[in-house]
């Protein structure tokens, strides 16, 4: 895949750090505050969330519907491209999960040879 193609962007998008796990968090159609995606997803700070949603909003996997109220509200769902997208990084992150072990073990032993 060349660097220059613009598939490797959209890929380096979906399965970024974060990218990935708001993927995750929004897949199955319920619209979320930024706040409770922050909350959900854990240790990613403001700027970095603002930054993924944005990038994802652009590619056209996430949807950002601001309502016209005080306070502001505003709520964030995948599109149908993106639900598509989140339902095939949560079909890698299930994956992940079930050969967890196996990679763990994996390192253990390639410490160990690598430390002999």
């Amino acid at each position: 895949m060349d660097a220059r193609c613009p598939e490797r962007g959209i890929l380096e998008h979906v399965t970024s750090r974060w990218g990935v796990l708001v993927l995750i968090e929004l897949h199955g159609g319920r619209a979320r505050r930024f706040s409770e995606l922050r909350r959900s997803i854990g240790i990613v700070t403001e700027k970095m969330l603002t930054q993924t949603l944005r990038t994802l909003e652009r590619d056209g996997f996430v949807l950002r519907r601001a309502l016209p109220v005080i306070p502001p509200h505003v709520t964030y769902s995948l599109t149908p491209l993106g639900e598509e997208a989140a339902s095939r990084v949560r079909s890698l992150s299930e994956w992940t999960a079930t050969r967890a072990q196996e990679v763990l073990a994996a390192r253990e032993s390639y410490d160990a040879a690598a430390s002999n």
